[in-house]
């Protein structure tokens, strides 16, 4: 049986003239921002983004007929699972990307710039002056105490540090590493000189300027979003040795299996066996438990974090958290979530509604109880997820009219963009959802943006976005999702949820999203 080819292996295969030409350029003129505008492409097929010509909003017809605008009711921004990275972690596990994409992305080219992107994504999501801004989870990417907080205060405004233990850069893409899986930019093609030193330095961003709203995410409080935090989790991760090639006997009896939380916990205790990194520790890596994390997203917020915003009189936002507690990246509907939706909904008035959560419903167990009370309102008009890292929208026809399942890409991956949502009312007393994705304002084949080198490097990843289909099909990207004519009242008869099932634990954890 042949192996697949390294990642170092694939950076050669690009060439040296690819890289010469990546630090050569000087950027595009003015940085990116709405795909309705312009594009960022890859005509020749050389590795190298370019700008292409926007691309206009198509009518999706599913629910209703076309018709035209007559007035917006209100804008929301979705930004989802910005995944920021502590990648000098020892708590990392960045060599089981070896395993191949059925355990998604555990190193990421551009992981270092997790900060720089979002700083990034903020400037351009405040150019765009929505009313509302939706975070749909996965702020963090390993439950981390510093990896919360530097997303928090990216999101907020202010100035963060994104290095941990001894100042400067201990990691896995340093070029003194001899393991190919891991691309190094000092020395592998495409080369950037100095990119982690660079990395480390202090990141300003402005903060939102509009009101922003958290929704919790499997990777904010679960270890690489499938376990809650353990003794041995914390120890691992706010120790002194970061794993960098697990010894054969290690990697054979990962591979293909899926293990208990026992079990993780056992492997860890007895040290992963292989070549590892000396690091400096740092208690600022230690794992947070979920009502810490929901604590700090939410003040007051209880031990979940359901809630409810309006955004201006005519549209009111139901959060709802559907995240296991104790393994899973699945999500999972408790009985006080649904309690919650039922309330909120109750209180809406004559608002239009959007709920928003962070695994969509198709991959949430106790979803049909949910769907039983959304499906009875003809106020619902969307519901809002992000968990997949692709783009998807697709209609759900309802007694009551109907309303729209919009799934949004992370901002982590190719092609690193957000979405805006814009409900307008439509000749006729209907109403559409017009929406369309967003470029941060990283300049591409710019050296000197390191945002821009972000994008670069995850549109080259082998199993990143790309190769993975994240920006989804046309009808999921810039498209008007009509809405039948309805008005936004209470039903008159309300739906009646089924009984949830019985939540339990799983027997082991999956593959899922277990590193996105």
């Amino acid at each position: 049986m042949s192996r697949g080819r390294t990642r170092r292996e694939l950076l050669g295969a690009a060439g040296v003239a690819g890289a010469a030409a990546l630090l050569g350029c000087g950027g595009t003129a003015g940085p990116p921002g709405s795909t309705l505008a312009r594009t960022l492409v890859d005509p020749d097929g050389d590795g190298l983004l370019s700008r292409g010509p926007g691309v206009a909003l198509a009518d999706r017809t599913d629910l209703a007929p076309r018709a035209a605008a007559s007035g917006a009711v209100a804008t929301v921004a979705q930004v989802s699972d910005l995944h920021v990275r502590d990648a000098q972690s020892p708590g990392r596990v960045a060599f089981l990307d070896r395993l191949g994409p059925r355990l998604g992305s555990a190193f990421r080219w551009h992981e270092t710039l997790t900060a720089q992107v979002v700083a990034a994504t903020v400037a351009s999501v405040n150019a765009a002056r929505p009313d509302v801004v939706l975070v749909t989870g996965d702020l963090a990417d390993s439950a981390q105490r510093n990896e919360l907080e530097w997303a928090v205060t990216l999101l907020g405004g202010g100035t963060v540090v994104p290095d941990s233990g001894r100042r400067g850069y201990q990691g896995v893409q340093a070029e003194t590493i001899a393991d190919p899986l891991y691309y190094r930019p000092d020395v592998d093609a495409p080369r950037h000189p100095g990119l982690l030193d660079r990395a480390v330095a202090p990141v300003r961003s402005p903060g939102l300027r509009a009101p922003w709203h958290a929704v919790l995410g499997n990777h904010d409080i679960l270890v690489a979003g499938e376990l809650a935090p353990t003794e041995a989790t914390r120890a691992a991760a706010t120790g002194d040795r970061l794993l960098v090639t697990p010894a054969p006997a290690l990697l054979q009896q990962l591979r293909g299996t899926q293990l208990t939380r026992s079990q993780v916990d056992d492997l860890l205790r007895a040290g992963l066996d292989g070549d590892a990194l000396r690091v400096a520790p740092d208690p600022a890596r230690t794992q947070l438990g979920a009502d810490d994390v929901v604590g700090r997203l939410r003040r007051g917020a209880g031990k979940r974090l359901d809630y409810a915003v309006n955004v201006g009189a005519d549209l009111r936002i139901v959060v709802l958290d559907v995240v296991r507690r104790d393994a899973g990246s699945g999500g999972v509907v408790v009985a006080s979530t649904l309690a919650f939706l039922r309330r909120a909904l109750a209180a809406a008035g004559n608002r239009y509604i959007m709920v928003a959560l962070h695994q969509p419903l198709d991959q949430t167990a106790g979803a049909d109880s949910v769907l039983d009370v959304l499906d009875a309102d003809p106020r619902v008009v969307a519901v809002l997820a992000g968990h997949t890292h692709r783009n998807a929208i697709a209609p759900r026809r309802t007694a009551a009219g109907g309303h729209w399942h919009i799934t949004t890409a992370s901002i982590v991956d190719w092609p690193q963009q957000w979405r805006m949502l814009r409900l307008v009312h439509t000749r006729g007393g209907a109403t559409a959802l017009e929406t369309w994705l967003v470029d941060h304002t990283g300049r591409p084949r710019d050296e000197g943006d390191l945002a821009g080198i972000a994008r670069d490097l995850a549109f080259l990843d082998p199993q990143g976005g790309r190769p993975a289909g994240a920006a989804g099909p046309p009808g999921a990207r810039n498209v008007r999702l009509h809405l039948p004519a309805r008005p936004p009242r209470p039903p008159a008869r309300p739906g009646v949820p089924r009984p949830l099932p019985a939540l339990t634990a799983p027997a082991t954890l999956g593959a899922g999203d277990a590193v996105a």
